[in-house]
């Protein structure tokens, strides 16, 4: 174990986040003033010693506020104390049009990677890697004293101290209002690791986030601010192009919108509560995604809950991956059809359910289902795992079901062009019947969406009861996804093999994207900084000898820590190091019980540089917490640093 790990939070290594400071700055009023600044910042980061790696984050959007938190100049300062920046800097003539907090600038093109599955390349099966035995042998005996000590403490707490267990105990007549038995999970094992959660945050949660600090006078029962902010590496939002951010042309487009439309779900109304913005977004998301038609629902949970009972019903079947997301175990429950699960993503499970299904038919009657539905997702977000879309597509020939894919996380961060596994394995998407996905995470808004052929959209419509009982998106939201949907698409830029209208046609004529946003240079250039980050951070993970789950394009990145008890030391080690890193750790019921883990979410808004900081992070804990388990060769922290681009590049 080295003796030197920095576990001090006023570890003597230089910090790249600090408290910033109140001062004003006035708007710069031309080119050359910007210039000017770049010229002063780069001085004193020579004057610090070293060569500067990157111009300060200036922006040159109307959005930039002549006060604030995260002034350019204010910023800047900050880069020159020793904040991380890229190499191969940009020469003085170029100006960011973003905050290097919000989405930090990388001008070396040695840091990209293309997201796309070798052609003709087997999809190789998902296997779990298992740790050494007495791993798992001291993660059941943590759970079992947890349990013995917790019953231990109820039995006496509930005599000696009654009032606080008076949810758990009948009271002036009434029935407990929570059951023992269900709550002890809760009350004995989260409690002890609240301050892991729930963190609460100001500002964007982009590159970096600034966390309200903290403190709990009660062991966790209460959280209690202390007035102060701290600034934090960000390794835990699903923001994966880094479209969360309050300057650039996103911000432009939407505070014309709302000048233009308002707030508020009223502005612009056609029939049926539907506006024409409305309409150019489904029309815009189809376009996008390959499909004919598009719906779109403000809420990302509700698009599954409320879309699958409108597409089966009684004497139907559906086929559901075990590791589906809540919102599509809770629509196929709404619909009240039949359901059978297979194992993850094993095509061979799937095959054999297939075969007992169609041959059974229906239970008791054994009449022919009226319908056979499997529901698979693009990206699973507790495993960073790939769905096996060509061989599904095969099955799919073969027995004649209907697809569903729910794309909420690989829309916008998987394939060459952002359009999710169906790109990604280059695979035309109309072969898909139904493409479901959100807004929330790739293209920073809200909301959902469901494709498909138009006769079904159109079912859909009338069917589902999102278009019946939600609310409508707001043109804020609306504006959001338009302009970062665009940004990603370019004009006219999509799949040759998809025939599909040129993008200006589907945008209000009014709404100007920046040049680098209209032609699609920019939303390229997002997609492949988050797929270098994806494979490096994972692959480099792999090599310090950590055990992680998933495939290596994937931009969430599950390390495995198994024994519930690291998960609480392994988050407050890595939000109290010199540079503050906020991660998310999850467990059982999310998990199976012995695989708690800390799943990293990548984004194209992180640099090189701040994914050393994270590898260097975990080489340091994982030595204190006996993290590295994963047989196979390892390779020094430097060496990783130094060959990321071979690393990355290395074919499985």
């Amino acid at each position: 174990m080295p003796s030197n790990i920095a576990l001090n939070p006023r570890s003597p290594i230089a910090s790249m986040f600090k408290k910033r400071s109140s001062q004003s700055m006035s708007v710069m009023a031309s080119a050359a003033s910007y210039l000017s600044a770049v010229s002063q910042a780069d001085a004193r980061a020579r004057a610090h010693g070293g060569t500067p790696t990157s111009t300060p984050a200036l922006s040159l959007s109307s959005s930039v506020t002549a006060s604030s938190e995260d002034t350019v100049l204010n910023e800047s300062d900050d880069n020159a104390d020793g904040l991380a920046l890229p190499l191969n800097p940009p020469t003085s003539e170029q100006v960011f049009d973003t905050l290097h907090s919000e989405f930090g600038h990388c001008a070396n093109e040695n840091f990209r990677y293309t997201s796309a599955h070798p052609a003709g390349a087997e999809v190789k099966p998902f296997e779990e890697k298992e740790p050494p035995y007495y791993i798992l042998l001291t993660t059941y005996l943590s759970y079992l004293i947890l349990i013995c000590l917790g019953h231990m403490r109820d039995f006496l707490g509930k005599r000696f101290n009654p009032k606080f267990y008076r949810h758990l105990l009948p009271y002036d007549g009434h029935a407990p209002l929570n059951s023992d038995f269900d709550s002890f999970y809760t009350r004995r094992l989260k409690a002890r690791i609240d301050d892991c959660f729930g963190h609460p945050i100001t500002g964007v949660p982009g590159r970096t986030i600034a966390l309200l600090d903290r403190t709990s006078p009660d062991h966790n029962l209460t959280q209690v601010l202390t007035g102060t902010k701290t600034r934090a590496l960000n390794i835990s939002s699903y923001n994966y192009l880094g479209f969360a951010q309050a300057r650039g042309g996103c911000a432009d487009v939407v505070e014309e919108g709302m000048r233009r439309y308002g707030v508020s779900t009223c502005g612009a109304r056609l029939e049926g509560g539907t506006s024409e913005l409305h309409l150019a977004a489904e029309a815009l998301v189809a376009n996008f995604v390959g499909q004919e038609d598009a719906l779109i629902s403000s809420m990302g949970f509700a698009t599954n809950s409320t879309i699958i009972p409108a597409l089966v019903g009684k004497g139907c079947l559906v086929i559901s991956d075990e590791l589906n997301h809540a919102s599509i175990r809770f629509g196929v429950r709404l619909s009240g059809a039949n359901v059978r699960m297979f194992k993850h993503n094993n095509m061979e499970s799937l095959e054999t359910l297939l075969r007992e299904v169609i041959s059974q038919g229906q239970p008791k009657t054994h009449r022919p289902w009226k319908k056979i539905l499997v529901i698979v997702e693009g990206l699973y977000s507790m495993e960073g795992t790939m769905v096996n879309l060509p061989v599904i597509l095969e099955l799919k020939k073969k027995y004649k079901f209907y697809l569903f894919v729910d794309e909420a996380h690989s829309i916008g961060a998987l394939g060459p062009h952002g359009r999710g596994v169906a790109d990604y394995y280059n695979i035309n998407p109309r072969d898909i019947d139904i493409l479901m996905g959100t807004f929330t995470k790739s293209f920073g808004a809200a909301g959902g969406y469901i494709s498909g052929n138009k006769s079904l959209i159109d079912r859909m419509r009338l069917r589902g009861h999102g278009g019946t009982y939600a609310e409508s998106m707001t043109p804020p939201v609306l504006m959001q996804v338009m302009a970062s949907m665009a940004s990603i698409m370019g004009v006219g830029n999509g799949p040759v093999s998809v025939p599909r209208p040129r993008a200006p046609s589907l945008l209000p004529s009014w709404m100007q994207l920046p040049p680098n946003m209209a032609d699609g240079s920019q939303g390229r250039a997002r997609l492949r900084r988050l797929a270098f980050n994806s494979r490096y951070l994972s692959r480099g993970l792999e090599k310090l000898g950590f055990i992680t789950y998933g495939h290596s394009d994937s931009p969430i990145v599950p390390l495995l820590l198994f024994n519930p008890g690291k998960m609480a030391v392994f988050a407050r080690m890595m939000r109290t190091r010199a540079t503050p890193i906020v991660i998310v750790v999850v467990a059982y019921p999310a998990t199976p019980l012995v695989t708690s883990r800390v799943r990293f979410c990548l984004s194209a808004a992180h640099t090189k540089e701040d994914i050393d900081i994270v590898l260097r992070a975990c080489d340091e804990i994982g030595d204190v917490l006996d993290l590295k388990h994963l047989e196979g060769e390892r390779w020094p922290l430097q060496r990783i640093f130094d060959n990321a681009v071979e690393l990355v590049n290395m074919q499985e």
